[in-house]
């Protein structure tokens, strides 16, 4: 096999995404587009490098062509994935969200007329999940957002910080403790330089992107948008309306501090939240939950919630159980009284630690300022 790799090697591979890569590629003296990959792009009045370069390996996602050039591309060997027009999404997308493309006429009209809602009620048509089509066109989408993903964390938001995740209930209602606390965490960790991660959805995860992108304001601002908020503390039971309060707080505040959420159509019951700057939805629930866990290299902060978060402390704990030592990242679990004798995960995650690589890298809180306290702790040693 290790022969076969070596007279045989992969092409090297360029992901094309922009119209203006495709001209710099052409304009270097390129011949061959073996190994392109180019996604979403118009490269209408470009029949005259696409016909003149050897096109053998080449891969085109959802691209629009002159008339004739498609057929010519295909004949000579490039592999040419069609835009699905009956699928309300651009599978071959190639960046994140952002939640005003999600709630897109959210001000005027209501959240089921928006494109979050009409990815979500497309994926749960009747037999929806068992067709070709759609699973395709789903797991191309999800492909091409891991794309937009990867190229975020390698030179986007997180280029030279550390990503620090935050996990806990999505049912916390705004304007109690419980969301209050998060929105400080969020709020604390992005004023440290550390960007903030979510599950991209409301309660807890709404309240730390909350308080990430107003880790800039004053604490004047960051109090009056937490009342704000609080008007309409729960997502039931009109989404619009709660999703409108989260907008008015961002035209207020239209600078606000980057950070990421990472939600998914599987729970679409669920909506995304307003503060995650760039959101990363996924179809495959399994998918997104796995590349939260992964991209958190600062550590995760749990903060109190029930089954979904339980899952999470020890998913992320099997990948802590089971890792080298440079993959081992801090669990900070907030709430005491929560984590020992409400849902006693804590027992449990220090017998699983003991003797481990990972048993330095566990601790239980009872505040966010302790967390933080941990986290720049286990950062400089």
């Amino acid at each position: 096999m290790s022969a076969a790799r070596s007279l045989h090697p992969s092409p090297r591979t360029f992901d094309v995404e922009s119209v203006a890569a495709f001209d710099r590629l052409v304009a270097a003296g390129a011949r061959s587009m073996q190994g392109w990959h180019a996604q979403s792009l118009d490269l209408r009045g470009r029949r005259g490098p696409l016909q003149a370069m050897e096109v053998q390996g080449a891969i085109f996602l959802g691209c629009t062509f002159d008339d004739g050039v498609e057929d010519s591309l295909r004949s000579r060997g490039a592999l040419i994935f069609p835009k699905l027009e009956a699928v309300p999404f651009n599978p071959y997308r190639g960046q994140l969200y952002s939640p005003k493309e999600l709630y897109a006429g959210i001000q005027t009209s209501r959240y089921e007329e928006t494109l979050d809602a009409r990815v979500y009620q497309w994926s749960i048509r009747p037999g929806q999940r068992h067709r070709l089509d759609a699973t395709l066109a789903a797991a191309l989408h999800d492909h091409s957002i891991g794309d937009a993903l990867d190229e975020l964390t390698r030179s986007g938001i997180c280029a030279g910080r550390t990503m620090v995740g935050v996990m806990g209930a999505h049912a916390a209602r705004r304007g109690t403790a419980r969301f209050e606390e998060a929105a400080l965490l969020g709020r604390l960790l992005a004023r440290n330089n550390r960007v903030v991660a979510t599950g991209g959805g409301p309660g807890t995860m709404e309240a730390a992107n909350l308080g990430a992108y107003l880790s800039e304001a004053p604490d004047s601002d960051f109090r009056r948008a937490l009342e704000d908020l609080a008007a309409v503390p729960a997502f039931r039971p009109s989404v619009s309306e709660w999703a409108r309060a989260a907008a008015e707080v961002v035209e207020r505040h239209p600078d606000g501090t980057p950070s990421l959420g990472i939600p998914t159509w599987f729970y679409g019951h669920e909506p995304p939240n307003f503060f995650a700057t760039h959101v990363a939805k996924y179809f495959a629930n399994a998918i997104r939950e796995a590349i939260l866990l992964e991209l958190c290299n600062g550590g995760i902060i749990f903060l109190p919630g029930s089954g979904g978060t339980v899952q999470e402390i020890f998913q992320d704990a099997c990948e802590n159980y089971y890792g080298v030592p440079e993959t081992i990242t801090p669990m900070v679990l907030v709430g005491e009284e929560h984590w020992l004798r409400r849902f006693p995960a804590w027992p449990l995650l220090q017998s699983l630690a003991s003797g481990r690589r990972m048993e330095n890298r566990i601790f239980l809180v009872d505040t966010v300022a302790e967390a933080l306290t941990v986290l720049d702790a286990q950062q400089g040693s």
